[in-house]
């Protein structure tokens, strides 16, 4: 066998070690289920084994299934030959647990997914005590559910409400909470968890499992009949929606899974799992999270975007220009990877306000205890809060992240540039204004580039770095090792203004303020937005981040040659908003008002200043009106070549400004809508509101081949 090794000893106990010869981690496939049913096969024919310890031959002891496999099962599988996939691996899990000898699992390393799936299966599990022996079953967060017994079993286990709670947040477990919530037996060093599950085979366990006892029942059987059972599952609907809306297909069938199954007999349950799992594998949805939530960001963060053939550079020392809530973010990333950071200011008090931001964060993880103070001194020391250029020599990248203002800018450039060394690259951390136009107060535009990170840094995980004309591959391979250094998810996009996240961005706020100045109840818009999966509502949005600041952007941009920011509707209401005092959260109330130690709730003078009308639209319009004008504005950016892969688009959306994660982004959805489909609803809505929907001819081309943005899966 070529992912398995098995060897039995002179005590009777077998072990069956995983090891993977294709793969850096044990993963489930179809080789590896046939090899694991042949073992079971010899082990259950074999009277000299007596016990059964399972473990791992890697570092990890084993992960799930290979999501760039299940990708492509939209379109490619029946729902019958997705149960049937599901069925295979259930029925391999089920052989091991009812063969009629004790298997233990000793995990060395983490288990997840199908990995965990498998330690479930067996009688009993030791998990080594490290902290990187994360345990948990996290389908729910790329669209599925675990689909080869994890539901059942768990639930049978540890009670229906806990399994529950692991279920629907896909959370995982260190070693201490694993064993607290009994969902391991026992812990041990990483070097003697096949002694400790050698310990217990000794002490002769029965193997069979209590559900496979004649006359068993699950506690919570009766279900409805038991009020705190009853108002569970009726809870568990209730938080279901509150965090994945309608939109969301993955809780729901957990939820139900466990709900039907746990009525049943093990074997039925089993196969009632296999039939949700069977539906969202092969659901669009799992595939458009899939796709972009795993493996374009996975390929981003491994470099997909980088030059090829340029050297890679590991930075020590890196400079930021501006100590405001941006800059004091990148100089705390930037400090926790390692790097020496001058962080400058137009004063050293205001530096060292900026230097304060980090010490705030880490003084909270050290009050929680998941940071000591030692490391958070350790970091800090590396942030030096200074007003003198000159202390920038010997930085390999500065990043300026100073007010939105050309000539500010500029100024900074040309003093950075200065002083720093003549292969040193600098970065702009502009959200708008064009790079090419920053680029002309520089005096190497070919080491000029746009690195716009999105606040608050250190939570934030996107970075879209902009391409000036004149920007070098090499300067572009740079920036990309930096943001790869700080962790931070890249996306690669051409110069425009507003590049391509805050152009896009801008259609939410803009069609939700067209929207009030149509008349519809500012009620129905924030809840339309957050029916279709937004975060936040546009007029909640827009007060964060202030009604003054897209109006000075439009303004700024008018009148100049090939602008794309623009707004059709709605410039009245955010105008007249301002004019009252009442442009921004900072400015003490906008759309909302904002009492003192009370919730935050809509102005009531917005019905007086914005009358409501009579006929109201219903959710399924405002919804399509929110996310069909960001997706064919992103359609636009692709045509145009600020965006060049469809990837970049979709991880932008996602990560960038929170389009809803079941799209998988705004041209996945494009794609999930069909694009002939697309085009037609584009034109109805542009008849009805506005040329801001309409599509383009190239748009109209490419509907009419059936050209989506991304290429069929192959099977």
């Amino acid at each position: 066998m070529r992912h398995i090794a098995l060897e039995t000893g002179a005590d009777g106990v077998a072990i069956l070690t995983l090891n993977n010869a294709d793969e850096s981690m044990n993963v489930v496939s179809d080789d590896w289920l046939s090899e694991m049913n042949e073992a079971i096969a010899q082990l259950r024919a074999n009277d000299a084994v007596t016990g059964v310890i399972i473990t791992s031959g890697k570092k990890a002891f084993m992960a799930g299934a290979d999501l760039k496999a299940l990708v492509n099962a939209y379109g490619n599988l029946t729902v019958k030959q997705a149960y049937e996939f599901s069925q295979k691996a259930t029925a391999m899990h089920r052989a091991l647990e009812t063969m009629g000898k004790p298997v233990a699992c000793a995990m060395n390393g983490l288990a997840l997914g199908g990995g965990f799936e498998l330690a479930l299966a067996c009688h009993y599990r030791v998990l080594a005590d490290d902290p990187k022996a994360v345990i948990g079953l996290p389908e729910v967060n790329v669209g599925l559910l675990p689909g080869s017994g994890g539901t059942q079993r768990l639930a049978r286990m540890i009670g229906v409400q806990a399994a529950l709670d692991l279920l629907l947040t896909g959370r995982s477990l260190a070693p201490a909470d694993a064993l607290k919530a009994k969902v391991v037996d026992a812990l041990a060093p990483a070097g003697d968890v096949i002694a400790a599950a050698k310990a217990w085979l000794a002490t002769g366990p029965s193997p069979v499992r209590k559900w496979d006892v004649k006359g068993y029942a699950a506690p919570e059987q009766r279900m409805m009949i038991i009020p705190e059972v009853a108002m569970g599952f009726s809870n568990g609907v209730a938080q279901v929606v509150d965090k994945a809306g309608y939109n969301m297909p993955a809780a729901p069938a957990i939820l139900s899974a466990v709900f039907e199954g746990i009525q049943l007999p093990m074997d039925k349950a089993l196969s009632v799992e296999s039939k949700y799992f069977a539906k969202l594998l092969t659901d669009p949805v799992a595939r458009n999270i899939i796709r972009t939530t795993f493996i374009s960001k996975q390929a981003a963060e491994k470099g997909a975007r980088r030059p090829a053939g340029v050297p890679k550079t590991t930075f020590t020392k890196v400079g930021v220009l501006g100590a405001g809530m941006m800059g004091a973010g990148i100089a705390l990333v930037s400090a926790q990877a390692g790097i020496d950071v001058v962080l400058i200011d137009r004063d050293v008090a205001t530096a060292e306000k900026g230097k304060g931001y980090s010490a705030k964060v880490f003084g909270k993880l050290v009050a929680k205890g998941t940071m000591t103070q030692d490391k958070a001194d350790a970091i800090l020391a590396r942030i030096t809060p200074t007003d003198d250029f000159a202390v920038l020599a010997g930085c390999q990248m500065v990043i300026e992240a100073v007010f939105e203002d050309i000539g500010i800018k500029a100024e900074t450039t040309r003093m950075a540039e200065a002083v720093i060394p003549a292969d040193a690259i600098f970065a702009s951390n502009t959200s708008t204004l064009p790079i090419g136009q920053l680029a002309q107060a520089s005096a190497r535009p070919g080491q000029f580039i746009g690195t716009h990170f999105f606040s608050p840094v250190d939570r934030m995980g996107l970075v879209e770095v902009i391409m000036g004309k004149q920007t070098a591959p090499e300067t572009l391979a740079k920036a990309l090792d930096f943001v790869a250094q700080v962790r931070k998810t890249p996306i690669v996009v051409n110069d425009s203004r507003g590049f391509y996240t805050s152009r896009v961005f801008r259609m939410m706020i803009f069609e939700g303020v067209a929207m009030l100045e149509e008349g519809i109840e500012p009620a129905r818009i924030e809840n339309a937005a957050k029916a279709a999966g937004f975060p936040v509502g546009p007029l909640a949005l827009l007060d964060e981040v202030t009604m003054e600041l897209p109006v000075k952007i439009l303004e700024d941009a008018a009148g100049e040659a090939g602008n794309t920011y623009t707004i059709e509707k709605g410039m009245a209401v955010l105008k007249r908003m301002i004019a009252l005092g009442r442009g921004s959260r900072k400015a003490g109330g906008g759309f909302y008002a904002y009492p003192e130690g009370a919730p935050k709730h809509l102005w009531k003078g917005l019905a007086e200043e914005f009358p409501v009308a009579a006929q109201q639209p219903d959710q399924a319009e405002l919804k399509a009106r929110l996310l069909y004008a960001q997706a064919i504005e992103t359609a636009r950016c692709f045509e145009e070549g600020v965006i060049e892969t469809a990837e970049d688009g979709d991880l932008g959306a996602i990560y960038g400004w929170g389009f809803p994660a079941w799209t998988g982004g705004t041209l996945s959805y494009i794609d999930t809508v069909g694009i002939a489909a697309f085009v037609a609803e584009c034109d109805r809505l542009a008849q009805l509101y506005g040329e801001r929907f309409a599509p383009s001819a190239w748009l109209r081309a490419k509907a009419a081949k059936g050209e989506g943005f991304y290429p069929a899966a192959a099977a």
